[in-house]
């Protein structure tokens, strides 16, 4: 390796941003990929349209990033959702953004993007090692490589990029095995935990028979935690044979996963009819039922049908029945007491990893100079909505400047870093 080659670990959106950023620049840039393809949860996460970003104003999309907000809004200063908009359209794929204010790339497909941008990189000379897995470092702080025929390396590159994902779906990758490694050199880490993730809801056999794979639509959400902040959000979930997820469930996850860490316990309500207010709900169940069933008239009063009505019945008791203001406050607020988040292999990310005060402003290591991290592997969360990938790829470029600065100022690059 020559004195300004850099060594990324991990070929997901932030290890390629950082490649790129390192090989405009003129670095020699060598990516090592652990599994057989690049970016694979990127592609994954196209599968149903790739959601890039989104079209917010700043201060509410920098919201979106909770209590990581400090330290995010830095990488967001200098990587926003319009910058990456101008990215993508420099790779020759156009953008839009659609009614929910999510940014798609025309064709809905992270393969097309994915394609222009190994073409970049490669006519900028990054080399890409494929089924390359880091192994920690050797005795005497070399990178350990094990190679694709089984062999293994030790690099000394002139500087170094983490950035290995979280820990959830690990079949693309993302498996957390890292931690160990950096633990061992006096890394702060931050436990991992589920994010964007459903929910176990103990159902009876009776509902989840009849009702898992089930949508739920436009309903609402409601979830007061242990600091009486009150957490509100409309969208859609899906029942499922273990409890609930969806989008809905996703956006507020954290909190909710929090709830039942620190208390065990996390109860939010349901309103399955939020474009009704609570008195014209009990009218319309205080009309005469005559001779239908309790089902057939919430149905022609209320149009509760289906999965709601079945919700109802899975929190019915039976003095509400007949009691229409009870029956009302139920269906308006119907308590779903969460048991506890689905493993972290099925969340859609992570919570946890390295600590932002492991890292100095530069993403790099204070413990390990010439070692930077970015992307999911640091410490903080986003719900989904664009907001991950975004913050991914600013890092990864916060990361490629860093790393640029070091080597300049370590004497290993003698031009200004752009």
């Amino acid at each position: 390796m020559t004195d300004s080659t850099v060594a990324v670990i991990g070929a997901g959106p932030a290890g390629l941003m950082a490649a790129e950023v390192l090989a405009t620049a003129g670095c020699t840039v060598e990516v090592h990929e652990a599994m057989p393809s690049p970016a694979r949860k990127l592609l994954r996460a196209g599968v149903g349209g790739l959601n890039l970003t989104h079209g917010e104003p700043p201060a509410q999309f920098l919201s979106r990033y909770g209590d990581r907000q400090p330290e995010i809004a830095p990488l967001l200063a200098g990587f926003d959702a319009a910058a990456l908009r101008a990215w993508v359209h420099g790779l020759g794929i156009d953008t839009f953004v659609g009614s929910s204010g999510r940014v798609f790339p025309v064709g809905m497909k992270a393969a097309p993007l994915l394609r222009a941008w190994l073409q970049r990189l490669h006519g900028l000379g990054v080399r890409l090692h494929l089924r390359h897995r880091w192994l920690g470092w050797s005795g005497d702080g070399a990178l350990r490589i094990r190679t694709a025929d089984g062999g293994e390396q030790c690099l000394r590159p002139a500087a170094t990029v983490l950035a290995l994902g979280g820990a959830s779906w690990p079949r693309l990758g993302a498996d957390g095995a890292w931690a160990q490694w950096l633990a061992a050199r006096g890394i702060a880490l931050a436990p991992f935990a589920p994010a964007n993730c459903g929910f176990d809801v103990a159902w009876s056999e009776t509902f989840r028979t009849r009702f898992a794979g089930a949508p739920l639509k436009t309903v609402e959400l409601q979830y007061i935690d242990a600091a009486g902040h009150r957490w509100q959000r409309r969208g859609d979930a899906v029942i499922t044979a273990h409890g609930i997820e969806g989008g809905l469930i996703y956006a507020l996850s954290a909190p909710l996963r929090d709830g039942l860490a620190n208390g065990g316990r996390a109860v939010p309500t349901l309103d399955l009819l939020p474009d009704r207010s609570l008195d014209k709900v009990t009218a319309a169940l205080a009309k005469p039922r005559g001779r239908r069933t309790h089902a057939a008239h919430w149905q022609r009063t209320l149009g509760l049908e289906g999965v709601r009505a079945g919700l109802l019945r899975e929190r019915m008791t039976p003095e509400l029945l007949d009691d229409a203001p009870a029956l009302a406050r139920r269906i308006k607020a119907l308590p779903l007491a969460l048991v506890a988040p689905r493993p972290l292999a099925e969340a859609i990310s992570t919570a946890g990893g390295v600590c932002f005060g492991a890292l100095d402003e530069q993403l790099m290591l204070r413990a390990l100079p010439g070692t930077f991290c970015a992307g999911e592997m640091l410490d903080w969360e986003a719900p989904t909505g664009g907001y991950l990938l975004t913050a991914c790829l600013a890092s990864g470029r916060a990361a490629g400047l860093g790393v640029l600065a070091w080597l300049q100022q370590t004497g290993r690059r003698k031009d200004a870093p752009a």
